[in-house]
C-alpha cells in the first residue's frame, strides 16, 4: 500500500562491486542501468502490500524489518520470511503477491517498478543475472524453510532460527531481534509457549543469555549448531 510520503528518487551510480552481497549487487546493477529507486516509510504493523494484490514493485529494506505471511483458513498465521536491512522482497513469478508483507517495526524500503526492471533485464545481461540471483535465493530460502518445518523438532527449529539471525543480525556478539516471540513461533510453526520454553532451556544450559526481551547473546554457538545438526 503506497500511501507514504515519497522521498527523492535515488539512482546508484557506482560500478557494480562483485564483493557486495547479492542484494547490494542487485540495486547497484539496476541503478547503474538507469533505473530509479524511490523510498517509502511504513509504521510498525503497517501493510506494505497484501496477498493477491498486483505485484507492481520490487522492494529492498533500507532500515527496519519486514515479515511476509499468509493467513490460513483456520485463522492461524504462517510467516514465510523475515526481511532485514539490505534484503530484497516482493519478487513474484506471477502478476499478484502470494503473501502479505508488513512492517514489523518502523521501516523504510526502497522500491523499483517491476515493469521497468523486467524491461531492463530483457536488454541488460547484468540486470538479468542479478534478478536471477535474487530469485534463486528466494527459492533456496523456501526449500530450507520447508525442510525446517517438515523434519525438525521444536528445539532444532529454534536453534536453526537463532543461528540464522546470528548470521544476519549479530553485532559485537549481540543480536537485537526486531520480531517478537509470537512472530518467531509463526515462522517456525510453533506456539508462543513452545518458543519461550525452548529459549528458557537454552538460557539455563548457558547457550544464550538475554539483555532485555529481544537482546540475545549467543554464548556457545557450537552447542547450538549441534542442536541444529
Amino acid at each position: 500500500m503506497l500511501n507514504q510520503s515519497l522521498r527523492a528518487p535515488t539512482v546508484a551510480k557506482a560500478p557494480v562491486d562483485p564483493s557486495r552481497s547479492p542484494a547490494d549487487q542487485f540495486f547497484a546493477t539496476t541503478g547503474h542501468a538507469g533505473l530509479i529507486a524511490s523510498e517509502f516509510t511504513y509504521k510498525k504493523e503497517e501493510e506494505i502490500y497484501g496477498e493477491d494484490e498486483p505485484s507492481e514493485y520490487v522492494y529492498q529494506v533500507v532500515s527496519g524489518a519486514v515479515r511476509s505471511y499468509k493467513l490460513l483458513s483456520d485463522g492461524r498465521r504462517q510467516i514465510g520470511a523475515f526481511y532485514l536491512p539490505g534484503d530484497v522482497f516482493g519478487l513474484e513469478s506471477g502478476a499478484t503477491h502470494r503473501l502479505t508483507a508488513e512492517a514489523i517495526v518502523d521501516t523504510t524500503v526502497r522500491l523499483l517498478k517491476r515493469r521497468s526492471l523486467e524491461q531492463a533485464a530483457a536488454t541488460d545481461v547484468h540486470v538479468a543475472r542479478s534478478l536471477w540471483s535474487m530469485t534463486a535465493g528466494e527459492l533456496r530460502h523456501a526449500e530450507d524453510h520447508m525442510l525446517l518445518l517438515g523434519r525438525k523438532n521444536a528445539m532444532e527449529r529454534v536453534a536453526n532460527f537463532l543461528l540464522e539471525m546470528d548470521r544476519r543480525l549479530a553485532v559485537a556478539g549481540m543480536m537485537a531481534l526486531p520480531m517478537c516471540r509470537r512472530d518467531i513461533g509463526d515462522y517456525l510453526g510453533l506456539t508462543l509457549e513452545t518458543v519461550s520454553r525452548a529459549l528458557s532451556q537454552l538460557q539455563s544450559q548457558g547457550i544464550l543469555g538475554f539483555s532485555g526481551a529481544r537482546q540475545i547473546e549467543l554464548r556457545n554457538r557450537q552447542q547450538l549448531r549441534n542442536l541444529d545438526a
